[in-house]
């Protein structure tokens, strides 16, 4: 434990100093819109006057609408596909069809559901798609989820993709975070603020009704109940169907933390507690098993973190307080159970081993399953992008560093695979090679890192260097092909890295939670060990790197600013987290407190005070100029901690770039355009700080 006589430390915090810059909170407030409007006037001319911006821009918006990128294809009943695609023409999208014979014979003939730019334009909203959910097995019916300038709140309609129009009276949701399903044609499930103020401290909802067609919004009956006080990201319903689409149990998920949630099966308007480890989670259903996935060991019943379980539900629904699981999968500890998917009448899992990725399908055979891996290329990140209901397939996205998407149509059952489409090269790879090398953290641990470089570079510490992370929410970084990095960075010159620290779940579980509230400090100190790493190998110096990351990286980005700014020359820091002393009450902060740990608890708020970036900003200091970006749409990490950094930096009298996008949501980017703006300016700022 890092803090060992932690409670001693614990009682020495003082109260924190009253903050100067509260006012950033109001999202929308006019004074912080005009500071950020400020700043942005401040900013934007030192890269946008930069000569080498307008190519970089022009080059990231080729990339970004190239219409022969993969289309994102999902199935839709027995033999069609749909995708959600923008390119130039189509700059805010369009939700499209294509029967899956046209598409495999490489015509697809692609035919327009809903035009996103054109629903704007006549409804004059910003409206940013957000996905639909269609009803299974026709998958005709869909509710439409649409976002105001990206935001993670939207509403949501009920849409007939036959007639491709919103259904006159149907199912409609304003504006909300609203979590739901279907039953039936003519059931919804539906999570949402049913009156204002039902929402969390962290602004989800948490109460759960069935609503019927053309019922009045207070005539809903209500099925569940958690309070305003769960953390996570609000309670959420779980519908299992079988390969008809027959709802075969609806489950109520209640998150309590981050991590922590209990499971409640509907009976009738009732429910029950499931007898599930709070650190677990649901992955489907197929062949009469319920699926799930253990974070925790579940030490009573002999199961360990990162088991894969499953649970007959007849049983389950006769006895939810005794449940019987057995293990489908026990994962090595180099591996890791990154998707679970289930096709008409297989169980699919992508597995990472080594950070990297293989399928296995299991077949029920009697009381158990038989896996077989499936013939796949190796050394890659391999994604399950889908999985029929109809039938035994699967569309199966495959990269790496240097080798363009894949998309691949597979047959579960153990039938061949196919190659459906192969993105075109966005730069020429001949030049470069990918290494995974090995860090050894602080307390020993080894942590991996990969390298993308040209093939000739000297090891002399001249090599520009971006250096990329996440470590944290259990979220693997796995190799991935980016024309943008490679057009815009390796091909000026740029070394990238991407480096594999706790936090994440390249591990499983105990790769996460190693680095979990007290033990926090081991994710920040495995990302100085890479830092140093690549300085001691010589690949660079703290003359040539940079360093970049968003959300909970650009907390990381942030951490790494103040306690060792003499490894960086450059930071990107997007979208972040920066004030961890307050965050659990600005935006969605309270849903992370599994994570970060409670500002409230003593202990806790002593680890973060080691690591706040926002109160451990000092006058004085070597810090590196840094780029700080965020939304004022991001309606989830809350645009007030990169403005208060900013704003801390100023009053420091440090020398900073600020982009605040007025629209774009967590994604900082409501639209292509703004996407390749927001990355020629990124590394614009990249190419003066490293290359000039």
């Amino acid at each position: 434990m890092l803090l060992a006589g932690g409670s001693g430390l614990a009682q020495s915090i003082a109260p924190a100093p009253a903050d100067p810059y509260v006012w950033m909170e109001e999202i929308e407030g006019a004074r912080a819109l005009d500071w950020a409007k400020g700043e942005n006037a401040r900013s934007l001319p030192k890269l946008q006057s930069d000569p080498r911006y307008a190519g970089l821009y022009a080059d990231a918006l080729a990339i970004a609408t190239a219409k022969d990128r993969i289309p994102a294809v999902s199935f839709a009943g027995k033999s069609a596909l749909r995708d959600f695609w923008q390119d130039a023409e189509h700059v805010r999208g369009i939700w499209r069809t294509a029967s899956l014979e046209s598409y495999r014979a490489g015509a697809p003939d692609w035919r327009t559901i809903l035009d996103m730019d054109a629903l704007a334009k006549t409804e004059d909203a910003n409206w940013v798609w957000e996905g639909a959910m269609c009803l299974a097995p026709e998958e005709r019916y869909c509710l439409v989820s649409l976002s105001n300038g990206g935001k993670d709140a939207v509403i949501v309609r009920e849409f007939d993709t036959e007639t491709r129009q919103f259904v006159d009276g149907g199912f409609n949701l304003p504006e909300g975070k609203h979590r739901f399903d279907w039953i039936d044609r003519d059931t919804l499930i539906v999570v949402t603020d049913w009156t204002p103020g039902d929402v969390t401290t962290s602004s989800y909802p948490f109460i759960a009704k069935i609503v019927k067609r053309g019922q009045r919004r207070e005539a809903a009956v209500e099925v569940f109940r958690g309070t305003k006080t769960d953390g996570g990201y609000g309670v959420s319903p779980i519908v299992l169907r079988d390969a008809e689409g027959q709802a075969q149990a609806v489950i109520i998920q209640r998150p309590l933390d981050t991590y922590n949630a209990e499971y409640h099966l509907l009976l009738g308007d009732k429910t029950v507690r499931l007898a599930l480890p709070l650190k677990s989670t649901i992955q489907g259903y197929v062949a009469g098993r319920v699926l799930a996935t253990l974070e925790d060991d579940w030490s009573e019943k002999g199961l360990k973190a990162g088991d894969l379980v499953d649970f007959d539900i007849a049983a389950l629904k006769a006895a939810p307080s005794a449940l019987a699981p057995t293990v489908v999968l026990r994962p090595t500890e180099s591996q890791s159970v990154e998707q679970v998917a289930t096709t008409r009448d297989r169980l699919v899992v992508a597995l990472l081993d080594n950070v990297k990725g293989q399928i296995l399908s299991f077949a029920r055979e009697g009381a158990g399953w038989k896996s077989a891996r499936l013939a796949l290329p190796t050394d890659s990140t391999i994604v399950i992008a889908a999985a029929a209901d109809a039938d035994d397939s699967l569309i199966l996205n495959i990269s790496s560093y240097l080798q363009p998407n894949s998309q691949w149509l597979a047959d579960a059952s153990g039938g061949a695979t196919a190659t459906l489409r192969q993105l075109p090269a966005r730069f020429d790879a001949g030049p470069y090679v990918t290494e995974q090398m090995w860090a050894t953290s602080k307390d020993g641990t080894p942590v991996p890192y990969s390298v993308i470089r040209r093939k000739d570079i000297k090891y002399d510490g001249t090599n520009p260097t971006v250096l990329y992370a996440y470590g944290g929410f259990l979220v693997s970084m796995t190799p991935a092909y980016s024309g943008t990095i490679g057009k815009l960075w390796l091909d000026k010159g740029g070394v990238y890295v991407v480096a594999n620290i706790r936090g994440g779940g390249e591990f499983g579980p105990r790769w996460h939670n190693a680095g979990l509230k007290l033990d926090r400090m081991r994710v920040y100190d495995d990302f100085f060990a890479v830092s140093r790493d690549l300085i001691a190998k010589k690949i660079t110096s703290p003359a040539k790197l940079g360093i970049m990351g968003g959300s909970n990286g650009g907390l990381l980005m942030g951490v790494a600013l103040t306690k060792h700014p003499e490894l960086y020359k450059a930071v990107v820091i997007q979208v972040p987290l920066f004030d961890m002393i307050a965050y659990d009450h600005i935006g969605a902060g309270s849903s992370w407190i599994g994570e970060y740990g409670d500002p409230k608890v003593p202990a806790e708020r002593a680890m973060l005070m080691t690591y706040s970036p926002y109160q451990n900003l000092k006058p004085g200091q070597p810090y590196p100029q840094v780029f700080i970006e965020t939304s004022t749409k991001d309606d989830r990490v809350h645009p007030a901690h990169a403005r208060k950094a900013a704003a801390r930096l100023k009053e420091y009298g440090y020398d900073f770039l600020y982009y605040e996008n007025i629209d774009g949501g967590h994604a900082a980017a409501a639209n292509l355009n703004e996407r390749a703006m927001r990355q020629a300016l990124e590394f614009t700022y990249l190419a003066q700080r490293l290359m000039d």
